[in-house]
């Protein structure tokens, strides 16, 4: 039962906030190379559903796995960790 809820979680910054009520976050991970045993740093982006358009680029924003909101939209915007510098000085 408890694995059916456990849904995953990303920590990244928003990267572009110029769609309506969706961000694309930056994701980044750090994979240890099998052969070298050197950490390797990889991103990727994620489309992410923001509902009151809160977030701005430069945000670090946690999102968290649902359900397919549309083409490419799988995650959505749980809380925003940490506003950006320009945000927090516009407000």
């Amino acid at each position: 039962m408890e694995a059916r809820n456990a849904r995953k979680v990303r920590k990244g910054v928003v990267v572009s906030d110029k769609m309506d009520k969706t961000v694309v976050v930056k994701v980044q991970s750090l994979k240890l190379h099998p052969r070298y045993q050197k950490f390797i740093k990889s991103t990727k982006s994620f489309k992410a559903h923001d509902e009151n358009n809160e977030c701005k680029v430069g945000d670090t924003v946690e999102i968290v796995e649902t359900r397919p909101l549309s083409k490419d939209k799988r995650w959505r915007v749980a809380k925003i960790l940490q506003r950006s510098i320009e945000a927090a000085s516009q407000e």
